[in-house]
């Protein structure tokens, strides 16, 4: 096995100065690297191609109580599905309730728009998309906030 010589930061050390320690170093190398708040990986032995510099890895900060927009993501396609859906009403015009459909629902088309409303117009009732309740409760908000009639229900129970 041939052994190479690792490069931490921009110091060079050998294997023999990482695992055994010096008499009169104040502190191991190994157990310094273990106190640090993240561990850098690094290759000891190899073919004998020459080692490579090592980055401190990027750690995401995240302030106690807030969570990371990973965090976010993750439990947003985890939570339960809702439906928001949308009422027929009396008032708004049908070209009025397409426009506010494709305003309020990302990537909402002409054509999904136009049948979302002409099922609320004749069963009372149609469904405007499924999706995460924190998304459901905010899709509403703005359709209600548009003056239109909507709602939020669980999507669990029956498709």
């Amino acid at each position: 096995m041939v052994m190479e010589t690792a490069i931490c930061g921009r110091v060079a050390l050998s294997p023999h100065q990482i695992f055994q320690p010096q008499p009169g170093d104040k502190k191991p190398r190994q157990k310094q690297w273990t106190n640090r708040n993240a561990l850098m990986a690094m290759s000891i032995a190899g073919s004998g191609k020459g080692g490579g510099l090592l980055e401190k890895p990027v750690i995401e900060k995240t302030t106690p109580g807030r969570e990371s927009e990973f965090d976010l993501r993750k439990s947003r396609k985890m939570s339960p599905p809702y439906r928001v859906m949308l009422h027929n009403d009396n008032f708004n015009k049908r070209e009025y309730v397409v426009q506010v459909l494709m305003k309020v629902i990302p990537g909402m088309t002409v054509d999904n728009a136009v049948n979302i409303m002409q099922e609320a117009h004749h069963n009372g009732l149609a469904v405007v998309i499924i999706c995460a309740q924190a998304d459901a409760e905010e899709h509403c908000t703005q359709l209600r906030g548009n003056g239109l009639l909507s709602s939020i229900e669980p999507a669990s129970g029956g498709c």
